[in-house]
């Protein structure tokens, strides 16, 4: 269960996702340390890292490109475009003639000649997926991108996008508290033989043994905005993170190696992408990705932790507008 294909290629069934370096999760480490979490991570064997333009605008591209531009070769590479954050203008734009200069940026920033997959970060519901995917399939035969990957897409869309070029992976936020793609995204990709890449396959840090109080959260941390973790739905998901951790003990295994190992039993095209901006997270993320869950351990986990006991939405009421992935009612 190590080693999947992505993109033609066989990596690591658990790769990483490096967002946290530069965004979104309280405060970033010191450029030093980060540079310094990258390499440890190929070291180990991570050969699967994957990025996006908005990440930092731009910085963790810039940071991937400073660290381990000599060490393009040892590993797969993946970014995306789509996401506009820029002053007071926000929202999706997947236009060709977005998409064009979207990648010649990145991969100045990445400080290489080509990327391993390129995602459309969103879907644009302004463009028909024709267009999208013709700019994008034009810059596998430009020999930018090595194959093309969209994330947060309906599966109607990844069908629609599919049948136009084949897309080499889908990715769509996946963990026991997030179960979306069930509704359709993960059994479509299996049918067409896409790579499903789960990103916080760890459920926002909740199972990962250490989050026990949003309020210690930074103000910059993104889940001081989502639903999830706020006064009225916490308390009901601390049980379930007391009901996991119990399991992982059991198990002799951390609550990230366990909900690591659910996410990748849930079928073979499955990688997943954990962040971390912490050495010992990296190393333990890692270490046990052989580790097979026993059958009766996920089916427990499924009863603890569903759509119908997790308590909140996983993104705010501005945000839901934004996502293409079939949602629960």
């Amino acid at each position: 269960m190590s080693a999947r294909t992505l993109g033609g290629r066989t990596v690591q069934s658990v790769g990483l996702g490096c967002m946290s370096l530069s965004w979104a999760y309280g405060t970033p480490p010191s450029e030093a340390d980060a540079m310094a979490l990258l390499h440890r991570a190929l070291d180990l064997g991570h050969d699967h890292l994957d990025t996006a333009n908005i990440y930092g605008a731009g910085h963790n591209e810039e940071l991937i490109g400073k660290a381990l531009a000599r060490r393009r070769h040892e590993f797969f590479l993946a970014t995306k475009m789509g996401i506009v954050v820029d002053g007071a203008r926000r929202g999706v734009d997947c236009s060709p003639d977005a998409i064009r200069p979207a990648i010649d940026a990145s991969l100045r920033r990445l400080q290489t000649d080509h990327v391993d997959l390129y995602y459309l970060h969103r879907f644009d519901p302004k463009v028909p997926v024709a267009e999208m995917i013709g700019a994008m399939a034009d810059l596998v035969t430009a020999g930018k991108i090595g194959g093309i990957g969209v994330s947060e897409w309906s599966a109607a869309h990844v069908r629609a996008a599919h049948a136009v070029h084949p897309l080499a992976a889908v990715q769509t936020e996946y963990s026991p508290w997030t179960r979306n793609p069930e509704l359709g995204v993960l059994d479509t990709c299996r049918e067409l033989g896409i790579a499903f890449v789960a990103f916080s396959p760890l459920a926002r840090g909740v199972f990962a043994g250490g989050l026990r109080d949003p309020q210690t959260l930074t103000e910059t941390d993104l889940r001081r905005r989502m639903p999830r973790f706020d006064d009225e739905n916490w308390p009901c998901n601390l049980r379930l993170v007391d009901g996991f951790d119990r399991l992982a003990e059991e198990q002799a295994v951390t609550p990230a190696q366990l909900c690591l190992a659910w996410v990748r039993a849930r079928g073979d095209h499955v990688h997943a992408i954990p962040g971390t901006a912490h050495l010992a997270h990296l190393e333990e993320n890692f270490a046990r990705r052989d580790w097979h869950i026993p059958a009766e351990v996920a089916a427990e986990i499924d009863a603890l932790v569903n759509q119908q006991t997790v308590s909140g939405h996983r993104y705010p009421d501005a945000v839901r507008p934004t996502i293409d992935t079939e949602d629960y009612p």
